[in-house]
């Protein structure tokens, strides 16, 4: 793969993505509504000409793939994307959803060489998303019980998604990946406090408590209450057993939530 495109170069794992094959010096652009060319999710007009001239396609959608939209949007983006010329295609998706399963069908009937790679809860969610500022403030408040996740980092999904994207090999899969160990919230909290030297503190909520304070912060209310929704629905102990697959790619442990509270929060 000579020329890749990345759609969200800006987000959590875009902006891996695009560091590792910089220094690798692997030819590679991100594409958003600002960039030179201009890449806009709303704008089919912008889609072809965003991604012309490239061999391999990251595509990551915001929010998510399972909101209203999602799937026909990536279906064109991704026929769009073959017409260009474009053979590969690498999806960022969700583990345990549903309606993000009915996104990737866009992307596995293009026609195009293909592979999903599906991610738990990021741990820089609660560094560099919507939790950032909470957790600053001492205070992870949400609508997941004692339920586990085995958050999973973001470093281990750039390094897949660069795996697959400039190896072959990895056509036709669905990768699910994950941290190494299941934690609830309370665990991810008193990690965090250990790593700062400060208390933070979970304070289990409602959804409706949940939705409220997304909304405060700004977000429409549609897409707080989907969020919510989403957020509840995937903390149901779906997701809890971790997969070995970081490991089995790669040949190393996945990241632990460990190192990274210590590499984010440390004082």
């Amino acid at each position: 793969m000579r020329n890749l495109t990345v759609i969200g170069g800006n987000g959590k794992t875009g902006r891996r993505v695009i560091q590792r094959l910089t220094a690798r010096a692997i030819p590679v652009r991100s594409v958003s509504r600002t960039s030179p060319v201009p890449f806009d999710w709303a704008t089919p007009a912008t889609w072809a000409p965003a991604v012309r001239g490239s061999d391999a396609l990251y595509i990551t959608y915001h929010p998510d793939l399972a909101f209203p939209g999602a799937a026909e949007a990536i279906r064109g983006v991704a026929d769009a994307a073959v017409a260009e010329g474009v053979r590969r295609l690498v999806l960022l998706s969700g583990r345990g959803e549903e309606e993000a399963v009915v996104s990737e069908q866009g992307v596995i009937e293009s026609g195009a060489e293909w592979t999903v790679v599906r991610g738990s809860w990021f741990n820089q969610n609660f560094s560099e998303g919507a939790l950032a500022e909470p957790v600053q403030a001492g205070v992870i408040a949400l609508p997941a019980g004692d339920q586990v996740e085995p958050f999973l980092d973001a470093e281990d999904i750039a390094d897949v998604v660069v795996k697959v994207l400039t190896e072959d090999g990895h056509h036709g899969r669905a990768y699910d990946l994950t941290g190494p160990r299941p934690l609830s919230i309370a665990d991810v909290a008193a990690e965090i406090s250990q790593a700062a030297g400060r208390e933070v503190r979970y304070i289990p909520v409602s959804p409706e408590e949940y939705s409220a304070t997304l909304i405060g912060y700004g977000m429409p209310k549609e897409e707080a209450v989907l969020l919510t929704a989403l957020f509840t629905k995937i903390l149901d102990g779906r997701n809890a057993r971790p997969t070995t697959t970081v490991q089995d790619l790669l040949g190393r442990p996945a990241r632990d939530f460990t190192t990274f509270a210590r590499e984010a929060f440390s004082a």
